[in-house]
């Protein structure tokens, strides 16, 4: 089972919470980002239906794959 780990950082002269090196939208406080935070790291949690997916991986190759719905991540928000 993968990790997400959202983390809570400064960004434009506000705050915003970060995956990876992808911010969210600004918000004004740390306390505001962080309920974003908390808010997708739920979302991540909650099982959706199986389905197949196609996307384009580093080498610009389609793939097609299977998508287990019920193979969701742990969570958590730091900062």
């Amino acid at each position: 089972m993968s990790h997400v780990t959202y983390r809570i950082v400064r960004h434009d002269s506000g705050w915003a919470y970060k995956l990876g090196e992808t911010y969210s939208e600004t918000y004004p406080s740390h306390d505001l980002a962080r309920a974003g935070a908390v808010a997708a790291a739920r979302e991540q949690r909650v099982p959706d239906q199986t389905a197949m997916i196609e996307f384009e991986d580093g080498t610009g190759n389609w793939v097609t794959e299977r998508a287990d719905g019920h193979d969701r991540p742990l969570t958590d928000v730091t900062g």
